[in-house]
């Protein structure tokens, strides 16, 4: 048996596969805010994460901003970019420093449409990420800020296996699509309840249980979307 990489959508290939997509990867380290694209502009790679949260945000004219998606070790950054012609209008960068798999995009397109098994893997994964957009679109318009903040928080404690999160208000307003001034009300009624320890730049999840209880129904679809992937 082959040596894991640590991404769940290499692991699910065959070993063939696998050494097939790493032969023309490299592995790199990716720090916080590192850009992987730019929103109507094709990416130059493509990027299977190992490690580390990257989030997919999209921007509005007047200069107000989202998440709409986050990836991590489950799948990779440019899977929709390679299965057509049509650029995103949405940018992704690093939110959780990590480390991933990286080759060029045109090579991945290669691979995608030479291997039917490469190719289904990815689409299993665009049609999971597409679900997890569409529901947090919906729960973004909505859903109350405390539901959709515990969703975020459980969805990232989930990939990156801890309970503590570290991640500024500004950055969460941004990542919950509200302002900084309701983050700091909502982090505070959260603490008041039990829900989260909250210190500057870090959140602490003292009891999953508690916070799912507190999350939207959101949390359940995205979670058990992504625990049926490549099964």
């Amino acid at each position: 048996m082959s040596t894991p990489s640590g991404n769940q959508l290499l692991d699910a290939l065959s070993a063939e596969c696998r050494k097939t997509v790493l032969s023309r990867s490299k592995h790199v380290a990716l720090g916080v805010r590192s850009r992987l694209y730019w929103p109507g502009e094709m990416p130059q790679h493509a990027l299977f994460l190992t490690s580390g949260i990257a989030s997919v945000v999209a921007t509005l004219n007047d200069g107000g901003s989202t998440e709409v998606g986050v990836i991590g070790s489950e799948g990779l950054t440019g899977a929709f970019h390679v299965i057509g012609p049509i650029s995103q209008m949405t940018e992704c960068f690093m939110q959780v420093a990590g480390s991933g798999y990286r080759l060029p995009l045109a090579a991945l397109r290669e691979l995608f449409l030479g291997y039917e098994e490469i190719r289904g893997r990815i689409l299993e994964f665009v049609q999971a990420h597409s679900l997890a957009l569409g529901q947090v679109a919906a729960c973004n318009k909505l859903h109350e800020a405390e539901s959709r903040l515990a969703r975020w928080l459980l969805m990232i404690g989930d990939r990156i296996e801890s309970n503590t999160i570290h991640i500024t208000q500004e950055f969460l307003g941004q990542m919950i699509g509200t302002r900084r001034t309701t983050v700091n009300g909502v982090l505070s009624a959260m603490e008041q309840k039990g829900l989260i320890h909250h210190q500057r730049g870090r959140i602490t999840i003292p009891d999953r249980g508690r916070l799912e209880k507190a999350a939207c129904d959101c949390y359940p679809i995205i979670r058990d979307s992504l625990t049926r992937l490549y099964q």
